[in-house]
């Protein structure tokens, strides 16, 4: 118990919590705004993963950092882009869809990395983003330590936050993306296109989700290799249930995950590590989430329209 007590009193743990927590941020952000226009990305795994190799052979070949944070939101854009023609203007399943764009965008990843980089054995290393300490407040004991001597990227992950709340919830443009997330056929009827808010909303997103993938390979570590997304898309998908289409309810969600995820480590290295097998402590994060999960969402207000595809003219 007390080398439980002295993980969680110590400022690097809650620092690695802001650190684990960013790309999820990024990335939940990401499904939450499509999802609020009435739009299930399931390519969000793949989207994530094709965001970290690209902000990475971006960086790789020249670019700078913020360059590659850039390339990564493009390529996100653009199988978004793919996602929103087929889903919305064609009406085709969202599920499908979703499914193809995460094979896809995964398999041209690794195909993209074989055709690079043909005879490498080893990733090759870039120079990622440095902790950024803030004047005065990364100087206060312990707090200062373990909230502000972060990466920029982290503190980009909390900003989009506040922006995504802002817009959702301060300007018309986030009352039409909720509106066409409940009750299209009144937005129609205002005179606006439900196609073009909801491809819309499902391009910025997957942007974002991009930029989660490429949090991993930019300022988290510093290479590209296969399966370093490892399933964050998907545990993004159950954040925002978690966080009932709140963006900060879901970034209290994503900061719990990363929470979960950040004990278990240290764990292993305590005197529990020698008695229990390790396969248990990777379980913690993923258990604990899916109670969470199960708790909250039964008093979540699912949009009305989502996953319900929309023809114009129809009632």
């Amino acid at each position: 118990m007390n080398e439980i007590v002295d993980i969680l009193i110590s400022a690097s743990f809650w620092a690695a919590i802001l650190r684990i927590a960013s790309p999820l941020i990024f990335a939940t952000m990401g499904e939450l705004i499509c999802e609020r226009a009435g739009v299930l990305n399931l390519g969000i795994e793949g989207i994530m993963v094709m965001g970290a190799f690209a902000g990475w052979i971006a960086v790789y070949a020249g670019l700078p950092l913020w360059g590659g944070v850039a390339v990564a939101m493009l390529s996100g854009m653009a199988f978004g882009l793919i996602h929103a023609v087929l889903t919305v203007p064609f009406g085709l399943s969202q599920h499908v869809v979703g499914i193809g764009i995460t094979l896809i965008a995964t398999s041209s990843a690794y195909y993209a990395y074989r055709l690079s980089l043909p005879e490498v054995t080893s990733p090759p290393r870039i120079e990622p983003f440095q902790p950024v300490d803030i004047p005065g407040l990364s100087d206060i004991p312990f707090i200062g330590t373990a909230l502000f001597s972060q990466t920029p990227l982290t503190y980009f992950a909390f900003f989009t936050v506040l922006v995504v709340a802002f817009v959702l919830y301060r300007t018309p443009l986030g009352l039409a993306l909720r509106a066409v997330g409940e009750n299209p056929s009144a937005v129609e009827a205002q005179g606006l296109s439900v196609t073009a808010l909801r491809m819309g909303a499902v391009i910025v997103g997957s942007g974002l989700m991009a930029v989660g993938g490429a949090f991993l390979t930019l300022s988290a570590f510093s290479s590209f290799f296969f399966e370093m997304v490892n399933g964050r898309g998907w545990i993004c998908i159950a954040l925002v249930v978690f966080g009932a289409w709140s963006p900060s309810k879901a970034m209290m969600g994503a900061l719990l995950f990363a929470g979960f995820d950040a004990l278990q480590v240290r764990l292993q290295q305590t005197s529990f590590g020698a008695m229990v097998p390790y396969q248990v402590f990777l379980m913690i994060p993923y258990i604990l989430s899916i109670l969470a999960l199960v708790l909250m969402s039964r008093r979540a207000n699912v949009p009305a329209a989502l996953m319900v595809p929309y023809n114009r003219g129809e009632r």
